[in-house]
Parts: structure tokens; C-alpha cells; sequence
């Protein structure tokens, strides 16, 4: 029987680039960043309070993933925001908006009372979208 979900990637255009998003904008931590053999890396963050979580920063490039021009039309995918999307929660979403904003994190949608959850959207660096929510409180 499944128990949890303990690794979720995210594709990444650039993972330098990734992890600075991720880390210094988010305020992810790095969870593991190894070598995997000649030009490769696995790198992975987590939220500060979800060290259990692991995303891999998953890098788009011809090889075992993706063949065929494959990396490519995935790459023009995930730039074009077609690709990805995730929900992550905040204790605060006023206060998490402002500061995000202020390290330079793009929204496409302010803060707004949904039915679900209180919710603002945001862009990674490499184009996948992401859910900001402060859960309805009971």
C-alpha cells in the first residue's frame, strides 16, 4: 500500500537559474545536490517546513527522459506555461505575496477570495506555473 509522496519534479529550463529561484525568491532549502555522472546533476529543494517533500529541479536535455527532439518541444512547452503546476500553501497570503513580490517572483493573478482558498499565481523562472494559497479558515 502506498504510504506518501516523498519526490516531485519540476521542469526546469536552467537549474542554476532554478535553484537561485527556489532558494533565494521561495526560501526553499537544498535538500541534495550530487553529481550524476559526466553534465549531469540531481538536485532537489524543499520547503522549509516540508523537508519530507523533496521537488528535483529536473533539467530539460536530450538523454534518457527525453529523445528525439523530444527536450526541445518540452522546453517550448514549459516556457509557454503549458506545462507544471503546483499548489503551495502560506500561513499568510498578503504578507507571502508582498514579499515574494518584492524579490521579484512575477504573479499573474493578486490575491483573491476563491471558494476553495484564498489564492494568488506565480511563475517559476522557467515559465510553470504555481497556486499561492492561505487555506479558508474552518
Amino acid at each position: 500500500m502506498i504510504t506518501k509522496l516523498n519526490h516531485v519534479s519540476v521542469f526546469v529550463l536552467n537549474q542554476d537559474s532554478a535553484l537561485d529561484f527556489y532558494v533565494n525568491k521561495l526560501g526553499f532549502k537544498i535538500h541534495t545536490d550530487a553529481p550524476m555522472g559526466p553534465g549531469m546533476r540531481w538536485l532537489t529543494v524543499c520547503p522549509p517546513e516540508q523537508p519530507e517533500l523533496e521537488i528535483s529541479l529536473m533539467p530539460i536535455e536530450d538523454g534518457m527522459m527525453f529523445k528525439d527532439g523530444a527536450a526541445e518541444q518540452m522546453k517550448e512547452l514549459v516556457k509557454k506555461g503549458t506545462f507544471g503546476f503546483g499548489v503551495f500553501e502560506c500561513n499568510d497570503l498578503l504578507a507571502t505575496y508582498e514579499e515574494l513580490r518584492t524579490k521579484g517572483v512575477v504573479f499573474k493573478k493578486e490575491p483573491t477570495k476563491e471558494f476553495y482558498a484564498y489564492e494568488a499565481l506565480f511563475v517559476d523562472d522557467s515559465g510553470n506555473w504555481f497556486s499561492l494559497c492561505e487555506k479558508k479558515k474552518e
